[in-house]
Order: C-alpha cells, then sequence, then structure tokens
C-alpha cells in the first residue's frame, strides 16, 4: 500500500528506516528478516519535524523510536511484516518478499513541509495538504466530499454539532463546509480518491 509519513516531532537522534542500504537479493533479505539482522541493511534516516516521506507501495519500512508523526495510507487492509522486533505479532515472510522493494529508497520521495507548501502529497490514492486558518478557494476545491482534518495547532468545530478537535485529535466531515476553521491554526487535511 502507498503511504506518508509527516513528522510533527522528534527528539534528537529519531530515525526512520525506509528502503535498504544496496539493493539485496530475496535470499539475502529472507535470511536477514528471520535472523533478525534485516535492521542492520535498512537505511536510517535522521528526521526532524516537518520531514515528509512518501512511502510508494512495497517500500520496506519502519519507525524509530522518539518520533511523532502522522500516518497517512492508501485504504488497505494489506501490511505484510517482515520482522517485528520479537514481538508475538503474526510475521507474513512469503507474501511480503514477493511485493517487497529490496532496494535503496529514492531521495525524490523525501521532503519538508517548507519545500512542498500546501499540498504535501497528491498521489492516485489520496491526498495531504497542510492549511493555515481555514481553506482557500483552491483547498476547497480539491476536497468536494469526505475527509479528515487533524488540527496541528488550534482547533476546528463542526457547525451543527459544536464537536470539536484540537491537536492529536481528529474529525472526519462529509464535506469542509461543516467545519468552523475561526479558531484553526495550522491542520492537516486529508482525503482519499
Amino acid at each position: 500500500k502507498e503511504e506518508c509519513w509527516l513528522v510533527l516531532d522528534a527528539q534528537p537522534g529519531a530515525q526512520l528506516a525506509i528502503g535498504f542500504d544496496e539493493q539485496l537479493s530475496a535470499e539475502q533479505m529472507e535470511s536477514a528478516a528471520k535472523d533478525g539482522s534485516i535492521e542492520e541493511l535498512l537505511t536510517w534516516h535522521d528526521v526532524s519535524a516537518g520531514d515528509i516521506f512518501y512511502l510508494p507501495a512495497g517500500t520496506v519500512h519502519a519507525i524509530g523510536a522518539g518520533l511523532t508523526l502522522v500516518e497517512v495510507q492508501q485504504n488497505s487492509d494489506t501490511t505484510f511484516r517482515l520482522y517485528d522486533y520479537g514481538r508475538p505479532r503474526e510475521l507474513h515472510l512469503e507474501r511480503a518478499m514477493a511485493v517487497a522493494d529490496r532496494g535503496p529508497y529514492s531521495a525524490r520521495y523525501a521532503g519538508t513541509v517548507d519545500e512542498r507548501g500546501e499540498a504535501l502529497i497528491d498521489d492516485r490514492y489520496f491526498r495531504l495538504d497542510r492549511i493555515e486558518g481555514a481553506p482557500n478557494s483552491a483547498i476547497l476545491a480539491n476536497y468536494p466530499g469526505a475527509a479528515l482534518v487533524l488540527p496541528l495547532s488550534g482547533s476546528v468545530r463542526l457547525k451543527d454539532s459544536g464537536e470539536c478537535a484540537g491537536p492529536g485529535e481528529c474529525l472526519y466531515v462529509p464535506d469542509l463546509d461543516t467545519i468552523d476553521f475561526t479558531d484553526a491554526q495550522v491542520s492537516l487535511l486529508t482525503r482519499s480518491k
């Protein structure tokens, strides 16, 4: 499944693993997944607040400690675990091996909020925007139906019920016209396509 990560906060030394340091053979990746050395083969990226990473389907990835992030992804019930740090969750080695990209992660998929501006991600499965205050007419045009609204600072309120969401919360709305953005400062908007 396609997904993206937007880093909201990162402690010093926080990292995300995305892709591998070098192209691996299927045998190398399977062996490393089984013995746990896959962690050492992954490329660990130092991250800061405002970094954004788009992960094409099949990208092998892991989230390190000390991070607060928003993960937006294609609507799918598909997650294939190669390795799970000794946790007792089910692994999906055979299915993961069939679809995993065994190579390095392309830097063209990484960026920052400052570089991308309002439209952070606009792919074939979902859209993610970061707005300040209320949405402008261009943003409203890109959100003709249901959406998620995630305030990063300030708050948003449903016009009909008065239900409010602040940082760390999210509202699902039938359309953006149902939201009062009067107290909004910075918000994320996302929708499926």
